[in-house]
């Protein structure tokens, strides 16, 4: 079992900054990646970047690139998403999950633990 908190939302005004946490505790060696998905009201639940544990490669979707970051600190079992230019349709709840079965999870499908999420509000 893996446990995931999230926590680092709130609210920003648009352009602002704001840098989720996730840290995972339990069995996180056998996990392979982790990901950053968000829900908007309304919306379905939608990918935004992984990182791999081992190698620390990411991934991002297009929405984000250039804008989004995620990181990890090993030691610490702990994920971030540092999230730049932030935008009105940013606004979502955040969640992390862990992917034990894929190295590159870029569907729900692909992860095995989530998060409880965190809001994160833009405001113009």
């Amino acid at each position: 079992q893996v446990q995931l908190v999230e926590s680092g939302g709130g609210l920003v005004q648009a352009g602002g900054s704001l840098r989720l946490s996730c840290a995972a505790s339990g069995r996180t060696f056998s996990s392979y990646a982790m990901g950053w998905f968000r829900q908007a009201p309304g919306k379905e639940r939608e990918f935004v970047g992984f990182i791999r544990w081992r190698g620390g490669s990411t991934y991002y979707a297009d929405s984000v690139k250039g804008r989004f970051t995620i990181s990890r600190d090993n030691a610490k079992n702990t994920v971030y998403l540092q999230m730049n230019s932030l935008k009105l349709e940013d606004t979502a709840v955040y969640y992390c999950a862990a992917s034990n079965v894929s190295y590159s999870p870029r569907n729900e499908v692909d992860y095995d633990y989530w998060g409880q999420g965190t809001q994160v509000t833009v405001s113009s």
